[in-house]
This record gives C-alpha cells, sequence and structure tokens, in this order.
C-alpha cells in the first residue's frame, strides 16, 4: 500500500514541543510519509525547538514581522499554507491546539478538501474573550476537523456537547507528555550557572511563570506582590521567574524584586529542555501557562494556576492543578498550605496526572492509518 502522506502545519513554540514526538513518529513510521510546514509564527522561539527534536521542515513560511496584528499572520498563513498543499498534496493536514496557525491552517486544508486532524482538540474555557483569541481559534477548528485527537475525556464530552459525531473522536492523551518524557534528565546541568548554584534539595523553590495578556497591569502586580509576601513569610522559599521578553512585564518584575535579589532570581527565558529540567527540581509551579499544567503533574510537581478560569478542568478534578486566581491574599493563601502543610502538598505532588501515559504519538499514527484504509474500504 502506498505512504499516507502527512502533512504536519504549526508555528509557534508550544505547538512545535507538542507535535515534535508526533512528527518523529511519523518519520519512522514506514507507513507515512511526514512532510512538515512551519509558518514560523514565533521565529526564535520555534527554531529552537526544531533544533532540539532535530526536525527541518520542507516547507517554512517565515512569516514573522514586528509589530503584526492577528489579521496579519491569518492572512499569511492561510495564503502560505494553501500554497503549499498545492504542491505537497498531502492526504491529511495535522494542526496543533489553538493559535491563528492552528485555525487557518485548518481552513486552508478545508479550501482543499483535505482532511483535518486537530491534535489536543476539545479544550474549552467557555469565555470567547479568555484566552484570547485561543478559544475562538479551537473551537472554529473543531467545526471543520474530521479526526479529532482529544487529550482527555473531559475535552471528548466538550465536543460531543457541541455536536461533533462520537466516531471521529478520539481520546488519545496530551502529546506533550510524550515530548517530556523524552527530555528529563536528572543529571541535568543548567546552562545559566545561577540555577546551578541554587539548593533544590533544602529550599523550597517556586518556578514562576506570568505573560498571558489578561495579566497584565493589576493581576500581574497582585501576583508580584504576593510572591514577595511568600518570601517574606517563608525564609526557606525562594523564586525563580524567567522573565517574558515583553518589555512591560521585566520593567515590572525589576520594580518588585530588584530588592529580593537572592531569594528571587530573576532570569532570561528558557530553552525548552532546560525549562522541563527545571520544572522537575522545583517544589512548586505557578503559572498562567496552559501547557505546565500538563506537563508538570508528570513531574509530580503541584500546579498552582495564577488565572481565573482553566480551560484544563480535569486537571483541577484530579487534584494535580488549584486555581488561584489573581488576586493576591488567595495566591498567598494557597501557596502557605503547600509551603507549611505535607499531607496537602503530597496529596498534589501524588495525584494520577489527567493527560495520559507518554504513548499518545503511537495512538494517533493507528488512528490516522485505520481511517485511511477504512476510506479506501481497505479492511
Amino acid at each position: 500500500m502506498k505512504k499516507i502522506k502527512v502533512m504536519s502545519v504549526f508555528g509557534t513554540r508550544p505547538e512545535a514541543i507538542k507535535m515534535a514526538p508526533l512528527v518523529k513518529a511519523l518519520e519512522n513510521d514506514g507507513r507515512f510519509e511526514s512532510i512538515v510546514c512551519a509558518t514560523a509564527q514565533h521565529r526564535e522561539m520555534l527554531d529552537s525547538v526544531l533544533e532540539i527534536f532535530d526536525i527541518k521542515p520542507q516547507y517554512d513560511l517565515n512569516i514573522m514581522a514586528h509589530g503584526q496584528t492577528i489579521v496579519d499572520i491569518s492572512n499569511k498563513v492561510l495564503k502560505g499554507v494553501d500554497d503549499v498543499i498545492k504542491k505537497a498534496e498531502p492526504h491529511i493536514v495535522l494542526v496543533h491546539g489553538d493559535t491563528s496557525t492552528t485555525l487557518n491552517g485548518a481552513l486552508a486544508a478545508f479550501y482543499n478538501k483535505v482532511p483535518v486532524g486537530h491534535v489536543e482538540a476539545g479544550l474549552r474555557s467557555y469565555d470567547m474573550y479568555s484566552p484570547f483569541p485561543e478559544e475562538v481559534n479551537r473551537k472554529l477548528t473543531g467545526a471543520i476537523t474530521n479526526l479529532h485527537f482529544a487529550p482527555t475525556k473531559t475535552n471528548e464530552n466538550n465536543l460531543l456537547s457541541e455536536g461533533v459525531n462520537k466516531e471521529k473522536i478520539y481520546v488519545t492523551g496530551n502529546t506533550v507528555i510524550d515530548a517530556l518524557l523524552s527530555v528529563i534528565n536528572e543529571n541535568h546541568i543548567f546552562e545559566d550557572e545561577t540555577l546551578n548554584d541554587i539548593d533544590f534539595e533544602n529550599k523550597k523553590v517556586i518556578l514562576l511563570t506570568t505573560h498571558r495578556r489578561e495579566n497584565w497591569g493589576e493581576p500581574m502586580e497582585n501576583i508580584f506582590k504576593a510572591m514577595i509576601e511568600l518570601i517574606e513569610g517563608n525564609e526557606d522559599v525562594e523564586i525563580i521567574f524567567p522573565m517574558h521578553k515583553n518589555p512591560a512585564i521585566r520593567e515590572l518584575a525589576h520594580k518588585y524584586f530588584d530588592k529580593y535579589i537572592g531569594r528571587v532570581h530573576l532570569i532570561e527565558p528558557l530553552e525548552y529542555v532546560e525549562f522541563t529540567n527545571l520544572m522537575a527540581k522545583v517544589y512548586l509551579i505557578m503559572t498562567d501557562s496552559g501547557g505546565i499544567q500538563e506537563e508538570a503533574p508528570a513531574l509530580g510537581k503541584p500546579v498552582m494556576v495564577l488565572r481565573t478560569e482553566t480551560e484544563r478542568p480535569e486537571a483541577v478534578e484530579a487534584g494535580t492543578v488549584k486555581l488561584a486566581g489573581i488576586e493576591k491574599e488567595a495566591i498567598v493563601n494557597i501557596a502557605n498550605e503547600l509551603i507549611k502543610n505535607k499531607d496537602a502538598y503530597k496529596a498534589m505532588a501524588q495525584a494520577t496526572n489527567p493527560y495520559g501515559d507518554g504513548k499518545a504519538c503511537g495512538r494517533i499514527l493507528e488512528i490516522i492509518e485505520e481511517n485511511f484504509r477504512l476510506e479506501r474500504g481497505q479492511r
């Protein structure tokens, strides 16, 4: 039987991380011809992931430009992926998650009548403006998807409630766990000596990440004030904050934390392997990121989500994540319980990760191959 031509489309660092193990699985499976189209919606951050996983896209749209808007990105991706599909003639196009690349890559496939496979399908916050524009991107992508690869049963239920055909939804686990487990090394040496000098064994080190648009301004100030209260109230607590490249966030971080240097470690953003191995060493993670809510539980690390809602409610239900919100008092209270109460900490650290066992990619490949055969009447 001829090979199934699978085209993977992604453009940001998070997409690349979660698609990388799937691309490698496709490359190493003789049933498939793997085609990679990188939009480079995020150029520099994307390239670092491609290098780590040794992925060489056959097509690179290189769309990133300073100051471009969501509309600019959408126009470039739609036209660029349309051109690539006409050249490569894939049997199926895979997109991931909820970016502007995701939606417009899927649209380009739909307009060419090529089936769409949506990896990480079915996440919902049920607030169309939070996260923005991701919530609408993933819902619209779902409307034109042929194969929905849902990480969890909750995601499947979201899709069913929207009228998606149950036979086209597959609960696979999340590919981010496949990626994560492939790069963790307990003897990892960090490039930044600041990290190598931190006493992870005897200190309760908190890894803080915050960058989302919804948290700019007063919410982020509340978060930073909470961090200071935790430091002042707990002698054994230290904080690591990889500062986002956004100048406003960096300025605010220096304003609040410069007087606490030594207890607060302000570092540059980390590459994927560095960041995942840092997660494996810290005591507690506080974040407004989505992906970290999936990754950290696989490492036995409790996560406090610095947002008012999450599109990953199964993590809250499983007990691996606590929704802390953006008010200082609530953040401090939840953190203090995890810092001071060993049983509360242990309950979160040992809870079962709802996002899978690191074998999602193998399941996705089998589903694609099965659907390809059925479509052609091959049993």
